[in-house]
């Protein structure tokens, strides 16, 4: 059974970095397997990240990177509050994490998610219940 988790950012931007064969199959068949078992969470934020970046970094036409937005707004969406937003600045100041590294576990955390798929992050901590876990090393 796949544990309930979420993707980061850089996971999605990997299924469509064709520079990066290896890591695109990593993250394909995980964003394959968490859609088939329903275990698939992401953010607005992350929603927002993606898009920015594949149009930026990769060159992915807009309105393809809109529409791969609607199909990845199909995991479940994580909707920080404000609430959120003041426990994400008390990760950051308990455990060092960037504001928005601090955001996304928050996020994971009211979603329900044990694992944060991330390589962004450091591999195997665990803050609050959550496990950091880098798929590509």
């Amino acid at each position: 059974m796949t544990a309930r988790s979420f993707l980061d950012t850089n996971v999605l931007v990997y299924t469509d970095d064709k520079a990066a064969p290896a890591k695109q199959r990593i993250a394909l068949d995980l964003v394959t397997t968490h859609r088939l078992a329903g275990t698939g969470v992401v953010s607005l934020q992350v929603l927002q990240e993606y898009f920015v970046t594949i149009t930026r970094k990769l060159h992915v036409d807009p309105q393809i990177a809109r529409r791969k937005v609607e199909l990845l707004a199909e995991f479940d969406v994580a909707a920080p509050d404000v609430a959120d937003i003041l426990a994400a600045i008390d990760l950051q100041r308990l455990h060092g994490f960037s504001f928005w590294d601090a955001l996304v576990l928050r996020s994971a955390k009211q979603a329900g998610c044990t694992v944060v798929l991330s390589e962004d992050m450091q591999d195997t901590r665990e803050i609050d219940g959550v496990r950091i876990i880098n798929p590509f090393r």
